[in-house]
């Protein structure tokens, strides 16, 4: 019995692992922005394995990880969570990315309407792990991306809002062999 059980759990995981999407999409700050970029997705017709509350061990054969950062307090609520169990679960995540050498974008499609001192420090916690970055016209006025962005090495790519985001996200996604 415990060898059939065994073999069960084996063929489960295989199966998982074998229909995992090439892109990951979570939430850093519990805003409603990563809903809309899988809206922006289903365009491009690409599915992403998403969670808005995704956690390390999620990471199966993505390529790529795109973390949404935009705080909202709501949202942190609706959750469960505060501020800083966001912040450690996004950089664990990130870590985890990482290491398994998945891509990571950090799309910031609030604008600045969706900046401030919250949407800030998921900012700060999220875009040190850039491999790209989107952001949305009036989301980097203040040039906070940017000190992330020269650190990096990578060029920022602009849209003048979600919907102009398909562009970019699809040119990176397959640049990085992630579209499907």
């Amino acid at each position: 019995m415990r060898r059939i059980v065994s073999a069960m759990i084996v063929a489960l995981t295989l199966a998982t692992a074998a229909c995992a999407a090439d892109v990951a999409l979570t939430s850093i700050g519990q805003g409603p922005d990563a809903m809309m970029v899988k809206v922006v997705m289903r365009a491009l017709k690409v599915t992403p394995d998403y969670d808005a509350l995704m956690r390390p061990e999620a990471l199966q054969n993505q390529k790529v990880l795109v973390a949404v950062v935009g705080g909202s307090s709501k949202g942190l609520g609706a959750a469960g969570i505060d501020k800083e169990e966001e912040v450690a679960r996004a950089k664990a995540l990130l870590d985890a990315a990482a290491k398994k050498g998945v891509k990571v974008l950090i799309m910031h499609v609030g604008g600045e309407g969706r900046r401030g001192t919250l949407s800030d420090l998921f900012i700060n916690a999220a875009a040190p792990y850039a491999d790209g970055m989107i952001v949305v016209d009036g989301g980097n006025s203040d040039g906070l991306f940017n000190k992330y962005a020269d650190e990096r090495k990578i060029v920022i790519q602009t849209a003048p809002n979600v919907k102009g985001t398909k562009e970019p996200l699809g040119k990176l996604l397959a640049d990085w062999n992630a579209a499907q």
